[in-house]
Formats: structure tokens, C-alpha cells, sequence
């Protein structure tokens, strides 16, 4: 476990439920991963395959069908509190219209990465915070925060107005513990997609890090994880305080692989030194980062507690995917899906009981390339070229690619490759370049994305 920074909340999960450690996400990047776990189904089959591609962002569409759908036509109240990031205020794809009763947050993914914004959502209306008006994203990402004595932050284009100004992440957190106690008398989904510690580097204040001796993106990168943990403890006291705990399934995990974007930028400290992933030491044991198309930039940290369901203190290799959360809702509460999907319940593997299916395969596509992982094999195809073979087991930072030395398993995962993908009329196509593929969308007439995505 992490040996510098403190989450007792997010340790007491893992502590009191399973831990998985083949767990997957849906992609590498935020906005496809968050689609494959609304829909149920693999990036070769869902809506949203990437965060924007060639100027355009998709968003879900009418027809389209949600884990949120599915909760509430079976008497769940459901609320989203935190990123959306599948769809634009003028587009389909609402929280409102994919199942959601109450949503708090953002819709806009480039929005998502300030946490001092002019506005948030609520369900369709925005709320404006007029003491975050100067507070803007870019200078976020190219120079560093300031802090105070006390270890508060001083928001960039915010000096003369630190008091009031308002940190989302607090703002949504709030509002759903609201939502958990106004439906503590009904079932009730809650997905509480957290926009911490996704970058850029600020938090409302260092607290227990101010004192250390750490360069400053370090303190910050320590403080935001804590502020996330605490967060998850407010929610856990509260399930108690309520008599909701032992009745409450809890599923955690992120959503892509490990990030250095934005994160280990050395523009926020002139002096050499280690890396962020150095520092902390929290690089995972595979290859791979976010938005890449190795292992790593799929597996995640994850873990599921249900007090009296799931035996604790549980360390889990299964096999799965984000995919394979609807129809584990479905399963837990007794239904069938009501949709295609490409996921599997693993609701054997958490109880214990019953006979747990197997996937053959989990398949990514992101930009034009693929990625197959079937039990210690994983395979990966990069702009539609050949397609390189590791075994994990013995290669988890896949240096030796096996494809030459074992033709049919490398022919096999291209099978899966070829088969798995659907074409989509907005995105791009293992393979297809960049021109290609801009030229495709505007023979289609297809929008392109606003320029000003600050509007959204």
C-alpha cells in the first residue's frame, strides 16, 4: 500500500470488502471508460470510444441505454453528483434523459478539469458561482497554485477573493450526501463520479501535508487523494448513521490506468528530482498509462464491500471489466439487463455463491488502436499494424513480444480484434489515419466541436 499518503477510508473499503487486481477499466481515457460502464458493453460496441476526437465530441443518444435506466424502472431513485463528461448541454445524452433523477456537476469533460468553474449543473439548469468568475483553466495547468501560511490555496486569477471562492469537488460532495439522505426510505443508486484527484494540481487547502518537506505538486497530489478519502468517509459514517450500511454495496474503482499528464510536468518545480510516480512510489507493476493501449492503461485499482454479502479482507484475480457492472446490478437485484450487453455478473465472485461465468476475452479499441487481454495472454494492435503478443505472467512489462514465436494465439486475439470492432459514423477506425477520418466526417456532415468549450 501506499506508505506516504493517508486514506483510512478508501484502506477501510479494501479492509472490510474484496480487493480485485485484474480488474479493467472501460478504456484508457475518462469519457469512453464512464460510456462502457453506463452501457454495459465493450469499446468496440459502446457510444462514446474517446474523450474528442478530430474536433468532434459524440455524445449518448436517444435509444441508448444506462445502468441508471435499468435502477430506475425498477424503483430505485438514481443520482449522479460529479463528472458526466457524455454529453454537452445541447446535446442528447442528459444525465436527466439517461436515467439519472438528480444529477449534480459537470456535463462538459473539458470543463471537468478546473474545480474552481463559473457554473455547474443541476439536472438541466446551471448553477453560476460568481465568486469563481476569474478562475481559469489553462493557468491551472501551466504554473503552479499558490498557498498561504495556514496551507490554503490562493486560486489563480482569485487572490483578491480566496474566502468565497467555491471548490466544486466540495460542492457536488455535499449535494450527494443530501441525495443519500433524502432517499434513505428508498432504494437508491448513487454514482458519485469524483473529479479528484484528476489534474490539475490544486486543493482547497494542504492540511496535513503543509509541513512536510516535499517539493509542492507533491503536497498537493497527497492532499487532493486524503480530500477524496475523506470524502468516502463522510459517505460511510453517514450510511451508518442512517442503518443503511449493512444493506448498501459499495463498488470503487478508477477509471483508467496511471496518468502523467499534467502530473509530473516539471514546469511546476524548476529544481531536478523524482517524478511524482517516483516519489510516491504508486507506479503499478505492468506496462502502460492512460490514453495508451498497454495493460496498464486499462487495469485499475478496484475493490467492492457489502457488509454481511461479501467476506472481508478478500484479495481477487478475477478477470472483468467495467462492462460487467450492469448485469451484476441486474444480478443483485434479481433482473434481467433488458439490454445487450457485452458484460458478465460477477456477482459469484463476490458472494461466493453460484457458478461464475468467464469471459474468453475483455477487447479495447481507443483511436486506431486495439487491445485484447485472454487469460495470461494480452495482445495489443497500434494503427492497425501487426498485432504484438505478451504473456503476463511472466512479462508484466511486456518486453518480449511472443507474436512471431506463437503465430496461432496472435492470430486468434487479430480474430477477436477484427470481429469485436463496429464501425461508428463519428469515430475513427483501427488503422484509418487521422485524414482519413477528418475527411469521413465531413463528407457526413458531421458538427464539429465548439470552439469555446468554456460555454458548455
Amino acid at each position: 500500500g501506499q506508505k506516504k499518503i493517508k486514506t483510512p477510508n478508501i484502506d477501510r473499503l479494501a479492509e472490510e470488502g474484496i480487493r480485485f487486481t485484474n480488474a479493467y477499466a472501460g478504456n484508457s481515457v475518462c469519457a469512453p471508460s464512464r460510456s462502457s460502464l453506463m452501457e454495459g458493453k465493450h469499446p468496440g460496441h459502446a457510444r462514446v470510444r474517446g474523450n474528442a476526437y478530430a474536433s468532434f465530441r459524440e455524445s449518448l443518444r436517444p435509444g441508448d441505454y444506462t445502468v441508471a435506466m435499468l435502477l430506475q424502472e425498477n424503483g430505485y431513485k438514481t443520482g449522479l453528483f460529479g463528472k458526466w463528461g457524455l454529453a454537452l448541454h445541447d446535446q442528447p445524452g442528459l444525465p436527466n434523459d439517461m436515467g439519472f433523477d438528480e444529477f449534480y456537476g459537470y456535463l462538459n469533460q473539458q470543463q471537468a478539469h478546473t474545480y474552481y468553474p463559473e457554473f455547474l449543473y443541476h439536472n438541466r439548469e446551471r448553477v453560476y458561482y460568481p465568486e469563481n468568475k476569474y478562475h481559469y483553466l489553462k493557468e491551472n495547468y501551466s504554473r503552479a497554485s499558490s498557498y498561504d501560511e495556514e496551507g490554503k490555496v490562493i486560486p489563480n486569477g482569485l487572490e483578491g477573493n480566496v474566502t468565497s471562492a467555491k471548490n466544486s469537488f466540495d460542492e457536488y460532495c455535499k449535494r450527494s450526501l443530501d441525495f443519500v439522505r433524502e432517499n434513505k426510505d428508498n432504494p437508491f443508486f448513487l454514482y458519485l463520479a469524483y473529479t479528484m484527484p484528476h489534474g490539475p494540481l490544486i486543493v482547497p487547502e494542504l492540511g496535513e501535508y503543509k509541513d512536510k518537506d516535499w517539493d509542492i505538486q507533491f503536497k498537493e497530489w497527497a492532499a487532493m487523494i486524503t480530500r477524496m478519502d475523506i470524502e468516502v468517509g463522510k459517505l460511510l459514517a453517514l450510511l451508518e448513521e442512517l442503518k443503511l450500511d449493512d444493506n448498501t454495496v459499495i463498488f470503487f474503482a478508477s477509471d483508467n490506468g496511471l496518468s502523467s499528464q499534467g502530473y509530473e510536468a516539471r514546469y511546476l518545480n524548476e529544481k531536478p528530482g523524482p517524478t511524482l510516480s517516483e516519489f510516491f512510489d504508486h507506479a503499478p507493476p505492468v506496462k502502460g498509462l492512460k490514453g495508451g493501449s498497454d495493460d496498464g492503461s486499462f487495469r485499475v485499482p478496484a475493490m467492492v464491500r457489502w457488509p454481511g454479502k461479501v467476506k472481508p479482507g478478500q484479495v481477487n484475480g478475477h478477470i472483468w471489466a467495467f462492462w460487467d457492472f450492469m448485469p451484476t446490478v441486474a444480478d443483485i437485484i434479481g433482473i434481467e439487463t433488458g439490454a445487450a450487453t457485452d458484460g458478465l455478473s460477477i456477482l459469484p465472485v463476490l458472494t461466493g455463491e453460484g457458478r461464475m461465468k468467464e469471459h474468453e476475452y475483455l477487447y479495447w479499441e481507443h483511436a486506431q488502436n486495439q487491445a485484447v487481454r485472454m487469460g495470461k495472454w494480452f495482445g495489443r494492435r497500434v494503427s492497425g499494424k501487426e498485432v504484438e503478443l505478451y504473456d503476463l505472467e511472466v512479462d508484466p512489462q511486456q518486453s518480449n513480444d511472443l507474436s512471431a514465436s506463437n503465430k496461432p494465439m496472435a492470430e486468434r486475439i487479430a480474430k477477436i480484434m477484427d470481429d469485436s470492432h463496429t464501425p461508428s459514423d463519428v469515430w475513427p477506425s483501427p488503422g484509418e489515419t487521422r485524414e482519413e477520418f477528418k475527411k469521413r466526417l465531413k463528407e457526413a456532415n458531421v458538427p464539429e466541436r465548439p470552439d469555446n468549450m468554456s460555454l458548455y
